[in-house]
């Protein structure tokens, strides 16, 4: 789900929500999500007199809250509960001062040295530098069964969960690049991977899909789709249309253990475009080497600006970043 979305028009009227609307408070640095990078950057810029204030969004603690096991973040040595490492993250930037409320962004304008944020459609806070830490949401087939089995065997990250299936048989739905990767990626720790192509090719990379035809363990099903993804408790299988459309469709099944979409992610970004630059796909455009957009104060940070890692451990790192650019941005300010 977005978790950061503009109101119901597509079109921003900044103007109109300034005469609507009495600003009900001034912030020094105002921080927008709260996964890894937003409660990374809160304790940075709280450690450094900031005052930092932080809106979660709808979905407090982001996607890592959808995972049930968490082994590659560092000092987390028997590995933990995602929802659990965001609570620590969450405490440890409120130990130092953020105030971290819920609720999330509606409409900004970025437009003057003080930059403006509406939450919730009816608050508006003006602040002095604004950190970006939104994310981007990974895109799902709009199955209910798969929504069942989230952080139960269907994911969205093979290098966040793909450890937990050493040894067994999981698929992989996609044919871009970034399938043909996570599938390579998990025939190196799997038994089996099923790469599930929609076409009858690959839209990935020629060099993407020599590795995927030369890896012995990957089996491409082409012309499948997903129909359903089955299991109890956790995922046990797969039933696909085979040819559908087609004289010839018929229906299979396949007995897998884990179950990993790859068909892209969706910057959170819709709100901020007017004002930031971002690529094609709607990623936040940074200044390389640190986490500063093209507009003075405005700072992006996580998934929202990384379309090659996300991981929250790097997300973690930009959120570092944002801070301590937001912070030598306040100084020469003062």
């Amino acid at each position: 789900m977005d978790l950061f979305k503009p109101m119901g028009s597509t079109s921003k009227e900044p103007a109109n929500d300034k005469k609507e609307l009495e600003v009900s408070e001034h912030v020094k640095c105002l921080i927008l999500g709260s996964g890894p990078a937003g409660y990374t950057a809160a304790i940075y810029a709280a450690r450094a007199n900031l005052s930092p204030v932080m809106y979660t969004g709808m979905q407090m603690g982001g996607q890592l809250t959808t995972t049930t096991e968490v082994d590659n973040f560092p000092g987390y040595p028997e590995g933990t509960d995602g929802t659990a490492m965001m609570e620590d993250l969450k405490k440890q930037a409120e130990r130092f001062g953020t105030q971290v409320r819920f609720g999330m962004a509606t409409k900004v304008d970025f437009s003057g040295k003080v930059k403006q944020v509406v939450i919730d459609e009816n608050t508006l806070i003006e602040a002095d530098s604004v950190i970006l830490a939104t994310a981007a949401t990974a895109k799902y087939l709009g199955l209910e069964s798969e929504e069942k089995f989230k952080g139960y065997g269907v994911s969205a990250c093979a290098t966040c969960d793909g450890f937990f299936y050493k040894d067994k048989v999981v698929a992989v739905v996609g044919g871009g690049d970034t399938a043909a990767e996570e599938a390579t990626y998990l025939a190196g720790i799997c038994k089996k991977v099923y790469l599930i192509v929609r076409r009858d090719e690959l839209r990935a990379s020629k060099a993407m899909q020599k590795r995927i035809f030369n890896t012995e363990n990957i089996e491409v099903l082409w012309k499948h789709q997903t129909k359903e993804v089955l299991g109890d408790q956790a995922v046990t299988g797969l039933e696909l249309y085979k040819n559908k459309g087609e004289a010839g469709e018929e229906i299979v099944k396949r007995e897998i253990d884990g179950f990993f979409l790859a068909i892209g992610h969706t910057p959170n970004s819709d709100i901020f475009k007017e004002f930031v630059n971002t690529d094609d796909v709607g990623y936040v455009q940074t200044v390389p080497g640190s986490a500063k957009t093209n507009v003075p104060g405005i700072y992006a940070c996580g998934d929202l600006q990384d379309n090659t890692y996300r991981q929250a451990v790097t997300a973690a790192g930009t959120g570092c970043m944002a801070a301590l650019d937001a912070e030598r941005y306040l100084g020469e300010l003062e």
